[in-house]
């Protein structure tokens, strides 16, 4: 079935306009769309959506997670076999971390990471042929903000939410940082990482994150208010 954007899409639909693009220029797919030959086919239902100037999605409800390459995820260590870490990414499969994908190690200098850990990594091999395959470094050898997360606090939800948080027009966070000071970390593999100066703080961080996913963004600035004038008043 042929569809446009902004239509709601299911697996076996094909957009011509995603194809006559791609003939002219550059053209990124994102989740849920695949190409083959001359057209690009729906992998899952959801709303096909495009950001300027051209790249292609599908936007949906989901919480199982499949491997992108690219992609920032929070994975915990499960299982240390040789030189690789094996860790849970909430796929399919676990992905493998060898312990020279950190900044600085050697085969003498080895990362201090062990089983159960938090690890923010950024998935360098994704195919459905493939083992996933993961990296706490960038393209210049730096960790960034990746590597192992301390302290702090991980909970689940759905890929929806993460994608909604770090759009750039939601004002959840810059919302809540008002109140609170904090870090986090999100992972599209649906996971979050927070960690704020009190574990009372760090669940209200949590609460107003999960209860913004169905919300508009002047509802997101009402509940963030509210949050914060509850915790004041058990504080004080």
């Amino acid at each position: 079935m042929k569809v446009v954007i902004g239509d709601v899409v299911l697996p076996g639909d094909y957009c011509d306009e995603i194809s006559t693009v791609g003939a002219k220029s550059k053209v990124v797919i994102g989740p849920g769309l695949r190409k083959e030959t001359d057209h690009v086919f729906v992998t899952k239902p959801g709303v096909l959506r495009k950001r300027n100037p051209n790249t292609f999605w599908v936007d949906s409800y989901q919480k199982r997670y499949v491997p992108s390459k690219g992609e920032n995820v929070i994975g915990v260590v499960v299982q240390k076999a040789g030189d690789i870490f094996r860790v849970d990414v909430g796929g399919s499969c676990t992905a493998a971390l060898s312990y020279l994908s950190f900044e600085g190690a050697t085969k003498k200098n080895r990362p201090e990471v062990q089983i159960g850990d938090v690890v923010y990594a950024k998935m360098l091999v994704a195919s459905k042929d493939m083992e996933p395959e993961l990296v706490c470094v960038d393209s210049h050898g730096k960790k960034g903000r990746l590597g192992v997360l301390t302290d702090g606090f991980v909970f689940k939800c759905s890929l929806n939410l993460i994608r909604k948080i770090l759009n750039p027009n939601c004002p959840l966070l810059d919302s809540i940082k008002n109140e609170w000071p904090f870090e986090l970390a999100a992972g599209m593999n649906g996971r979050i990482w927070i960690k704020a100066n009190t574990m009372r703080e760090t669940i209200a961080v949590g609460n107003a994150i999960l209860g913004a996913e169905y919300l508009s963004n002047e509802e997101i600035k009402s509940i963030c208010t509210n949050i914060a004038t509850i915790l004041a008043g058990h504080i004080s």
